[in-house]
């Protein structure tokens, strides 16, 4: 079961002007269910991405990242569940390829106009034909309130969709902020998460929209993780189409900058923490604070040695105050000249560990007390400067092994 996780109603999700969403039945993988997903986009919309750093990234990613660099002005996504399109070698990315031009032959695009998207199972061909079959289907359903179907269109072991909205005035306008996102597994930040897209209709030039799509991605998916593995198709997806009908911004000098940047943020963070919350068999969820850091990488490093470690989330799993693996997964985190003697461990409002040791008034009664909540912090501190980071993860349950055992049956 999800971990106090809220789906939003449909009226809830913000319309994005210059952006619309259509869904269909495709039958991809299995039959009668929302599995391929269409965005039109408004022409002079701004289009940026980051994508995974797994080498063995899937065909679309190769596509997508081939049509940002050719910068012909995005006019359309398609995204399709149930198949990830990725080992499949010179097949696949003709099929990536062969999915935008039939997509730009009915919307009147050029190929390269379009940036294709798929998630599922790896190492399996693309059932190409049912893909092309489900377009005009979802392109009759194109609708600017799409955004709650679309949610669902690109679910895959998600057992809730996952969807954010957030509003705000610039320059005297309504703009909105909405985006969706999928994962629950095979989940390690690099770049992104699985599939994320985030729109809003503030009008933003392109140089700064990919600026902005890292620093986004890097306060947000970036800091989740459920099994510490980075899929071949991680993306995550930023649009700017301008609707709105406000000057661009071209700087982050530009008073309007911040304003937007914390809505962009607020969104990309609840879908990744929503990420984190579904994650496959999930019963906790957990934040990881590390203060007293010699630098944020190096508190994202202690951050994700505790997130990793099986020994860790298995403990949470049973609410077992087995805190010394904590300290454990600390020392193992790489840092060299970490000196233990400084470290401090606190779980909620517990002093776990005081100076490297036990701390003399914790019980292992308070902490099993933190440990039995379905919400945990964290905190731990280093004792070598003054950066920290947050992360969001989760525990390990015997339903994580079965989803991933049964996946493809």
């Amino acid at each position: 079961m999800p971990v106090n996780l809220r789906v939003p109603r449909p009226d809830e999700l913000r319309s994005v002007a210059g952006v619309a969403l259509g869904h269909a039945e495709a039958g991809i993988r299995k039959p009668g269910r929302k599995d391929l997903l269409v965005m039109r986009l408004a022409e002079g919309s701004a289009v940026a991405g980051v994508f995974t750093r797994n080498r063995f990234c899937a065909a679309p990613v190769l596509v997508c990242q081939e049509h940002l660099a050719a910068a012909p002005g995005i006019r359309a996504l398609v995204i399709n569940t149930g198949n990830a399109n990725a080992g499949t070698g010179g097949p696949g990315l003709a099929d990536a390829r062969q999915t935008c031009a039939r997509l730009a032959a009915l919307l009147d695009l050029a190929p390269n106009q379009v940036l294709p998207f798929s998630t599922g199972v790896i190492m399996e061909p693309l059932p190409l034909e049912r893909l092309l079959a489900g377009l005009p289907q979802a392109l009759a359903r194109l609708r600017p309130d799409g955004w709650f179907d679309a949610a669902h269109a690109i679910m895959t072991t998600d057992t809730l969709p996952k969807a954010a909205s957030r509003g705000l005035m610039l320059d005297g306008r309504q703009v909105a902020v909405t985006g969706i996102a999928k994962g629950a597994g095979m989940i390690k930040p690099n770049m992104a998460t699985m599939l994320g897209f985030v729109a809003t209709d503030a009008a933003v030039k392109p140089a700064l929209l990919q600026a902005l799509v890292r620093d986004v991605a890097d306060q947000s998916f970036n800091c989740v993780t459920v099994d510490g593995d980075t899929s071949t198709n991680d993306s995550f997806v930023l649009i700017a189409s301008g609707a709105s009908g406000m000057a661009p911004i071209a700087s982050a000098a530009d008073p309007r900058f911040a304003p937007l940047r914390e809505a962009l943020v607020a969104v990309a963070r609840e879908l990744a923490q929503a990420i984190v919350r579904d994650g496959e068999g999930a019963t906790k969820f957990i934040e990881i604070r590390v203060e007293g850091a010699g630098s944020r990488e190096e508190a994202r490093q202690v951050g994700y040695a505790i997130a990793h470690s099986p020994l860790v989330k298995t403990a949470f799993f049973a609410s077992d105050p087995n805190l010394g693996r904590i300290l454990a997964a600390v020392g193992n985190s790489g840092i060299a000249d970490l000196d233990a003697g400084r470290v401090q461990l606190h779980l909620n409002d517990v002093w776990v560990a005081r100076d490297g040791g036990r701390h003399p008034d914790y019980r292992e009664e308070d902490g099993q007390r933190v440990m039995k909540g379905a919400e945990i912090l964290v905190r731990v501190e280093l004792g070598r400067g003054g950066a920290e980071a947050c992360l969001w993860t989760c525990d390990f349950s015997h339903e994580y092994v079965s989803i991933n055992a049964d996946y493809r049956s």
